[in-house]
């Protein structure tokens, strides 16, 4: 779908249009959830498992569960690995909804039967129904346990103890990983029909953020991480550096009205993608250039414009932008959702934010959304 000459010229002016990156605060504010948010009431397009719906039991080989879960997933649900303890937020949160599978989406747990315990897991003292999970007998490393596992898939989900609170007196030890979680209130969504995702990371997600939520065809714009080892992350775990995650954004937009040709120009125009592991003021791997790949279509377009960028020289320096297959998204807390235009007067988004989006606007003039 690419005009060679429109693209040539856009090659021309990009290094005009390249600002630098942003410095963020990292004074903590008060958060309400850092839950994972998805549709349908969760959708996994690049599993064909996977569905919040579907009470049929599945029988699907090992190697096939590899072709579609994120390896750490993969290691867990099928392998029966254990996470560290205390991992991300979700072994202390209290946040309202109900827990899924992650590997074929099949309701275990509400929230209500949760309870916060000092083991480090998430841990629950009743599961959904009789059906949600199974068990069987764990002999491994000299213990006697008993496995806990999803009634759908058979997967790995941790272990059940008889050391919980009343009135079951149960704890159900579940590896985060193993885990999404919807809350309350979230609408399950229509057929995504023509719509599709992609992850990107480009330094600050507030200023990439700002910038994709102008442009026609993008449906949705979340703020978040991916990319590292940790379920569930918080922010400030993240800005350490050791998580393995880059900041990133969730791009959904309807491919009858832009494509991904057009969503890597616009990526490539907002940030310095010559730069490794940082931005501007920001340095660390948590700030790299990156795209999370969740199939073949998308990383040949991605290498495609990486390998044009640099055969015509269009910066001083190589493209170090990593390309990475998609794991896991995990959103970033709620205030860093729609920074911009909830923070329009912070010199922040005046001094930095705002000039990224004037020059995004004048190179991209005929694509922006009709307010």
């Amino acid at each position: 779908m690419r005009n060679s000459k429109s693209f040539f010229n856009f090659l021309i002016v990009l290094p005009l249009l390249v600002l630098n990156a942003c410095g963020q605060s990292s004074n903590k504010q008060i958060t309400i959830s850092n839950s994972k948010t998805m549709a349908n009431v969760i959708s996994k397009p690049e599993n064909p498992y996977y569905s919040n719906t579907d009470t049929k039991k599945l029988n699907v080989s090992d190697e096939d569960w590899k072709k579609v879960l994120s390896p750490d997933l993969y290691a867990v649900a099928r392998k029966a690995d254990t996470e560290r303890a205390f991992t991300g937020t979700m072994w202390n949160s209290e946040t309202k909804g109900t827990y899924y599978c992650a590997a074929c989406g099949y309701r275990l747990f509400k929230s209500n039967q949760k309870f916060t315990s000092s083991c480090g897991w998430p841990s629950f003292f009743e599961q959904d129904n009789k059906e949600s999970i199974t068990f069987k007998a764990d002999n491994s490393y000299g213990m006697r346990r008993t496995e806990a596992l999803c009634g759908r898939c058979n997967s790995h989900l941790g272990h059940l103890f008889d050391d919980g609170p009343e009135p079951t007196g149960k704890r159900y030890c579940m590896n985060a990983i193993s885990l999404d979680f919807v809350p309350d209130g979230v609408t399950p969504s229509k057929s995504q029909g023509n719509l599709e995702t992609i992850v990107l990371g480009g330094g600050c997600y507030w200023c990439v953020e700002a910038v994709y939520e102008n442009l026609e065809g993008v449906t949705k714009v979340v703020s978040g991480f991916s990319g590292g080892a940790v379920a569930n992350p918080s922010y400030e775990s993240v800005c350490t550096g050791r998580t393995g995650h880059a900041e990133v954004v969730e791009i959904t937009y309807d491919k009858t009205k832009t494509n991904l040709d057009e969503i890597f120009k616009v990526f490539f125009t907002v940030h310095d993608p010559t730069t490794l592991n940082r931005q501007g003021a920001d340095v660390g791997t948590q700030y790299r250039s990156a795209i999370f790949y969740k199939n073949e279509e998308q990383k040949k377009a991605a290498e495609s414009i990486i390998n044009e960028l640099n055969a015509k020289k269009v910066y001083s320096s190589k493209v170090v932008t990593s390309l990475e297959p998609f794991k896991a998204f995990y959103p970033a807390e709620d205030y860093h959702q729609n920074y911009y235009n909830n923070n329009k007067d912070k010199p922040y988004c005046q001094m930095v934010i705002q000039p990224k989006i004037e020059k995004f606007e004048k190179i991209f003039k005929d694509r922006l959304k009709k307010n």
